[in-house]
């Protein structure tokens, strides 16, 4: 049985082009970039080419990108950073209850420095509702962080509307993209956020690098110091390297023509899902504002585990966790008040742009095979 890989936003394979932009820099350009001799000259025009391919992804000046060493470093920075260079202003932050443990983790230790966070809650869909987050401010709130979209049901966020408000209060705005950077539009402006996280192995590009976006005029305290090196918010030799592989995942996440494929892949799916299971499956997340990549699906009485077991060669995930013989819920089907009978059922399903439609339909074959052959509706 040929392997299917259906798990892109845990990670992606490397894109070539990828591949090709970063393979000149393991051969040469091996001088530090903040050196000013000859062997620097390579490496550090490599550095700053990539650094505008992000910013110009991200509508934003190449002054505003910091790399990083991913997704959780840049999140740990926005947070963290704001946190300790705005402690005289105030120690309240507002974030919601579906975030990425990359954000409630730092916001877990900062509270225990004195921070004061607000967890707010989400309806079934997954949604924040903006006005929740306008009714949480106080004179104390110095920064708001909210995902654009949820990693396990791809729920978009309403990331412009919170923007409006934490404006109109002056406060900064956080946002972790790693999971729709490349998928949806993720202009900075158009956003109104202060901050943005990318995870570069999230979007076709290697493990070990991502960035921060910082608006001009945003205090941040580093999590590293040492050198001046990003402008002094992150000490530590750039890695010319990695960086390259970044902007070029970037110049190809500009186009998002693919993406319609991918969205027709994934609802073609979930239609032929409804087709075998009819009400014994059910959609995590909302129907319409989601990523067009993520299928986030609850086998009704099922255990994930076991109906990813009995996909031969497909790579997924589940929305639970088995401890002890016991299955709990994912945080966030929790959050979203899934039902327990429903959301040990959970499975998420997230496509590529290397996805095709005679996977698709592998794996719904095994389907109907499983479903023919020793599945039968509970009231039978």
């Amino acid at each position: 049985m040929a392997r299917v890989y259906l798990d892109y936003n845990a990670s992606t394979p490397i894109d070539p082009a990828v591949a090709a932009a970063m393979r000149p820099l393991l051969e040469d350009a091996f001088g530090n970039p903040s050196s000013g001799h000859w062997a620097s000259v390579t490496a550090k025009a490599a550095l700053e080419r990539a650094r505008s391919q992000v910013a110009l992804l991200l509508g934003a000046s190449p002054d505003e990108i910091v790399f990083t060493s991913g997704g959780s470093e840049a999140n740990n920075l926005a947070i963290k950073g704001s946190f300790f260079a705005l402690r005289d202003r105030g120690e309240h932050i507002i974030t919601q209850a579906t975030e990425h443990p990359a954000v409630l983790k730092p916001l877990a230790f900062l509270e225990k420095l004195g921070a004061t966070v607000t967890y707010l809650p989400v309806d079934g869909t997954g949604r924040v509702d903006p006005d929740a987050v306008r009714h949480a401010i106080t004179p104390r709130t110095i920064l708001v962080s909210i995902m654009h979209a949820n990693n396990e049901t791809g729920t978009v966020q309403p990331i412009e509307a919170i923007g409006a408000i934490t404006r109109e209060h002056g406060i900064r705005l956080h946002t972790d993209a790693a999971q729709s950077v490349g998928k949806i539009a993720t202009r900075v402006d158009d956003l109104g956020v202060d901050l943005l996280s990318i995870a570069g192995h999230k979007l076709y590009a290697p493990k070990g690098v991502g960035a921060l976006y910082v608006r001009r005029g945003t205090a941040l305290e580093p999590l590293i110091h040492g050198a001046g090196h990003e402008q002094g918010r992150r000490a530590g030799t750039e890695s010319a390297l990695m960086a390259a592989g970044l902007g070029q995942a970037c110049a190809l996440a500009a186009d998002l023509a693919p993406v319609a494929r991918i969205r027709e892949l994934r609802d073609h799916f979930w239609q032929a899902l409804q087709d075998i299971y009819g009400e014994r499956v059910l959609l995590n997340g909302h129907i319409d504002l989601r990523l067009p990549n993520t299928l986030n699906v609850s086998f009704i009485g099922q255990v994930g585990a076991d109906v990813l077991a009995r996909l031969e060669g497909v790579a997924a995930s589940t929305g639970s966790a088995c401890h002890a013989g016991r299955v709990e819920l994912s945080p966030v089907l929790a959050a979203m008040a899934v039902s327990e009978r429903a959301g040990m059922g959970a499975v998420r399903f997230s496509l590529g742009r290397a996805t095709t439609r005679a996977e698709i339909d592998s794996v719904v074959a095994q389907w109907r095979f499983h479903a023919a052959t020793t599945e039968q509706p509970e009231n039978s």
